[in-house]
């Protein structure tokens, strides 16, 4: 790669912002990812009752998604993504089921779950009767559900078993982020097992694939400076994250899921771990699909030669995708690539249906026919896709 180390290093806070912006924001609005797969004959008489047999949609040759936050599946807003699917390109939906404060969309059998009340923690879950309703819903439809469950970033864990938190050198205490919330240590086996029973539990719900979100460490420059792991046992950052991913595809590859996880748009052009432990080359076998959240408007001012990578979406994400080309051709059994894109505005110009479009063309020109389109309030701009074929 040519990008130098100053401007990776520039770029990780605006793409610290891309995680942040993918994962945190859906939880601040309490107020308020060609051919579609078809729905089998089987999938449209599946019943709500007991011991009903569960039907899995096909995993679609293309897929294109949209993200669901939990307080969208919550209310009405479901409802409202599920009929934009059945009537444009999208057959997919990407939906919280454990979101970045660690709470679990509906009431859990995990017993970790149970036992810290992430599934009634906030006093709001999602009920048997309406997640059935939904899947069924989508399972009918042909449309393919993805449950994302956050892993590393989960402070209602943190808090409740502080062994299992990132440490202070000083004290031995929780570190802290920017926003006072602790972290869980990335080197803990505990927190992906804990990732990979809800996997289990979601798969056997009704939903198709499972994403991993936050598979990484904090991206504070502090953290470093201030952190200790006694775990580490002499690992590399970037070793940790490749082992614990293998963890998880050991653990579910029995039950017939597919792994994927989702990773900053920068780890494509940075060859470095960017400090969260996410190096391409380290990851990238060891999923069946990797996501790169590769928004314009998180890359920093001069990559990529751009003066402002955000008012040129083409050439931003033409670029990051034909780095993360190059860096998966060397490497054995690397994963399928599916962008994410960004349907949202932050910073000049507005995004309107043209800047989706053109991200949309940027992958198509790279060979990438799937995509899944992030908003954080999961409000999307349907004259960007294309009408059900």
């Amino acid at each position: 790669m040519t990008q130098s180390v100053r401007i990776a290093t520039i770029a990780l806070l605006a793409s610290s912002l891309a995680c942040q912006q993918h994962s945190d924001a859906g939880a601040q609005t309490a107020s308020t990812r060609p051919t579609r797969g078809k729905a089998t004959a089987s999938m449209t008489v599946r019943r709500v009752q007991a011991g009903a047999p569960i039907v899995h949609v096909p995993t679609p040759d293309t897929l294109r998604g949209l993200y669901v936050n939990r307080w969208a599946a919550l209310g009405s807003k479901l409802k409202g993504l599920i009929e934009v699917a059945k009537k444009t390109e999208v057959n997919a939906l990407v939906i919280d089921v454990k979101d970045d404060r660690g709470f679990v969309l509906y009431r859990s059998s995990v017993p970790l779950a149970h036992e810290i009340g992430a599934d009634t923690a906030d006093g709001h879950w999602m009920s048997a009767s309406k997640l059935r309703a939904a899947l069924d819903t989508m399972i009918a439809n042909g449309i393919y559900p993805i449950a994302r469950i956050v892993v590393a970033k989960d402070p209602l864990l943190a808090r409740k078993k502080l062994e299992l938190a990132i440490k202070r050198k000083s004290d031995l205490k929780p570190w802290l982020d920017k926003n006072g919330n602790p972290w869980l240590d990335p080197h803990q086996r505990a927190i992906w097992q804990y990732a990979a029973d809800l996997a289990r539990e979601a798969y056997d719900l009704g939903f198709s694939e499972v994403q991993f979100d936050y598979v990484r460490f904090p991206d504070e420059r502090r953290l470093v400076a201030e952190t200790v792991y006694p775990l580490a046992n002499g690992r590399s950052r970037a070793q940790v994250i490749r082992d614990q991913l293998g963890f998880l595809r050991n653990a579910l590859k029995p039950n017939g899921m597919r792994v994927t996880a989702d990773v900053f748009g920068l780890t494509a052009t940075d060859t470095t771990d960017m400090g969260i432990g996410q190096r391409w080359e380290m990851f990238v076998d060891q999923v069946d699909v990797v996501l790169p959240m590769v928004y314009p408007s998180h890359f920093a001012r001069g990559t990529y030669r751009l003066r402002n990578p955000n008012a040129h979406p083409y050439k931003t994400v033409n670029n990051a995708l034909k780095d993360a080309i190059a860096r998966s051709r060397p490497v054995a059994n690397a994963a399928k690539i599916i962008p994410w894109y960004q349907d949202f505005t932050l910073g000049s110009p507005h995004y309107y249906a043209e800047q989706i479009r053109a991200q949309k063309k940027a992958g198509y020109d790279n060979g990438f026919q799937s995509w899944i389109l992030w908003n954080p309030k999961s409000n999307y701009t349907v004259a960007a896709l294309e009408p059900r074929t």
